[in-house]
Order: C-alpha cells, then structure tokens, then sequence
C-alpha cells in the first residue's frame, strides 16, 4: 500500500458538494457577522485606548491585556438571523455582505449594535428579493393573460360586429366589408353645420 493512497483514505469526503445553497449562504453570513463583530470590538478597543491616552497622555497600550472572552449574540437571536439568512437567494449573498460592510463602515457600530445593523440589512435584502419575485410573478401572469384575452376579444369582436348591422358606421364593419372608409376619422365626433 502506498502512502499517497492512505493519505486519500485518510481524508475527509468533500463538504462543499454535500452542502445545499442555503446551508452555505447561512454559513456564509453568519461568518461575515461574527467577523464584524470582532472588527467592532477592536476599534472599540482601539478608541478606549486612544481616549486613555489623550486623557493621561502616557501609552500604556503595551501593558494592558484584553479578556478572552469576547461579545457574542444570544442563541435565540443567532437562531433568528439564521433563519432570516435562509431567505436569502445564493445570487444575493455578495450584495448583501458588501451591503452589510458599507453599513457597519458608515455607522462604526459597537459590538452590540453589530448584529441589529445585520439585521435591517437582511430584512432591507429579503424584502427586495419578495418584491422582484412578486413583479416576476406579476409579468408572468400579464404576459399569459394578455395572450388570451387577445385572442378572445378579436373572436367576441368578430361575433358582435357580423351579425348585427347597426346605423352606427364602424371602422371594422368597412374593413371586413373590404370597403373604403369615409373621410372623416371615426372615433371623433361629426360635425355638421347648420345653414
């Protein structure tokens, strides 16, 4: 047995190809989230210090250590978002982290407002995403509607002009006599003059 071939044996099957779309965008923005997050908590950290010095006006930066433990969301608010990030269409995962980014950028949210900031941007995607889907939906529908309500008005219109001749001259009775209109345009009014 060679040894490239127990190192195959060895190696996990691959992830991506089991993983469904949804899973990923999920996995995807919830590690944007957790990622601007810690940036939050560094330049929190950073303005702290930036304050400490201006107000003693000796760095001690190099003294001070930081707790592990960092901000973390609750698990009933992560299982929120995760379930918001399941709304997301996989086409809109790039748009809304850079959404996302140019939010947490305008803002310079603390930690905690990250995941509130998050939040609104993914409500702010998935309502754009029902609204395409419903002018999707409504341009489907026109375009099968119209399609047959067009042929059905020209068979009724048929139906209602030939066997009837009316004192009203129309258009259409001239055309499917095969005859000649009059002069005068028939959808505006005649106008006779009184001697």
């Amino acid at each position: 047995m060679s040894l490239a071939s127990w190192f195959r044996w060895n190696e996990p099957p691959n992830r991506i190809s089991q993983r469904n779309p949804t899973e990923m965008v999920v996995e995807t923005l919830m590690m944007e989230l957790s990622w601007q997050i810690k940036q939050a908590e560094k330049q929190q950290r950073e303005r702290e210090n930036e304050y400490r010095k201006i107000k003693t006006g000796v760095d001690y930066g190099w003294l001070v250590s930081y707790p592990k433990q960092s901000y973390d969301i609750s698990p009933g608010e992560r299982l929120q978002l995760e379930d918001m990030c399941t709304k997301i269409h996989p086409s809109y995962c790039g748009p809304v982290i850079l959404r996302f980014r140019q939010v947490v950028a305008e803002y310079e949210p603390e930690a905690q407002e990250v995941s509130r900031l998050f939040r609104s941007v993914l409500q702010e995607a998935a309502e754009k995403i029902k609204e395409e889907e419903e002018a999707k939906k409504l341009a489907r529908q026109w375009n099968t509607r119209n399609r047959t309500s067009l042929s059905l008005t020209t068979f009724k219109s048929r139906s209602r002009i030939s066997p009837f001749i009316s004192d009203i001259k129309t258009i259409s009775e001239d055309v499917e006599r095969g005859t000649q209109p009059n002069r005068r345009v028939w959808s505006m009014p005649e106008f006779r003059s009184t001697k």
